[in-house]
């Protein structure tokens, strides 16, 4: 699907507004509104050889896939458990099916079930389970918004060959290249922003892997917009650079890189004590 197809991580927002979330105990998943941390991002792998070319896997960040076993998730109930696990062998457990419905899909199971976040009291609130809704009012819990945090890269293209003409005598390697016409690439279709979202002190874990998108606007405004976007936080943000000389952080406030070029951006929150510290510098 091509939701899916050039996407190496994504996150899935639910109809409730919150993100699927591998939860610490490295076998429960669950829904939560944070969806900035490493546990909302689930890595994307492809079914080959089985005939279906938009079947998918969903890794979580332990290194686990999204699975839909045959246990109840409640006594009584028919909604099933989906847990992160790691089987023995790459079943049909642990693949599934986009489905696209608008700008939302559908992740359907190899057996006929949804991926549905639930809504409710406790416990049912937050948690997942796969199975078919029968009620009108639930029908949108099996709708998820698919966000494509990092892309994968193209394949490369097929190599060139030129025809040689009949009875012509073989061209030197020197020659022969000389007889091909080059063009310039195209200019790439916007720029790649690699982000942290540090803390409130402006300190980020580096040991996590940075989010990325591809940007296609020209303007330090149109960057903070797009980055509140991506990470669904709710209050102003300054986007700071980092200083290649001494590491402290700097706002980016004039222009962006020409020529698309790739940038590394810090994002902190205006109320942080951080920002604080940009409006209010120690003396130097």
């Amino acid at each position: 699907m091509e939701l899916f197809r050039s996407a190496k991580t994504v996150r899935l927002r639910s109809h409730h507004d919150k993100y699927l979330l591998a939860e610490d105990d490295k076998e429960s998943v669950c829904q939560d509104r944070n969806g900035t941390c490493k546990n909302a991002r689930w890595t994307v792998e492809f079914v080959d050889g089985i005939g279906i070319d938009s079947v998918i896997r969903l890794k979580s960040c332990y290194d686990k896939y999204l699975t839909a076993t045959d246990i109840p998730k409640f006594i009584g109930v028919t909604g099933k458990k989906v847990l992160q696990t790691v089987p023995k062998r790459l079943d049909s457990l642990i693949e599934w099916e986009p489905i696209r419905e608008g700008h939302q899909v559908k992740l359907k199971t190899r057996y006929g079930n949804y991926l549905r976040a639930n809504g409710g009291v406790p416990p049912w609130r937050n948690s997942i389970t796969h199975d078919i809704p029968h009620r009108s009012a639930t029908q949108e819990w099996i709708l998820w918004t698919v966000d494509v945090l990092a892309v994968r890269p193209p394949p490369p293209p097929p190599p060139v060959e030129q025809e040689e003409e009949p009875n012509s005598p073989r061209l030197s390697k020197v020659e022969s290249n000389d007889s091909f016409v080059f063009t310039a690439p195209p200019k790439a279709d916007g720029r790649t922003i690699y982000y942290y979202v540090a803390d409130d002190r402006g300190n980020v874990d580096e040991a996590e892997e940075e989010c990325s998108f591809t940007f296609k606007g020209n303007s330090v405004e149109e960057l903070t917009e797009k980055l509140v976007e991506e990470t669904g936080i709710d209050e102003d943000i300054i986007v700071c650079t980092r200083s290649s000389l001494n590491g402290n952080l700097y706002p980016l406030r004039l222009h962006l890189p020409p020529n698309n070029a790739t940038m590394h951006v810090i994002v902190i929150k205006s109320s942080s004590r951080a920002a604080k510290e940009f409006a209010n510098p120690g003396p130097a």
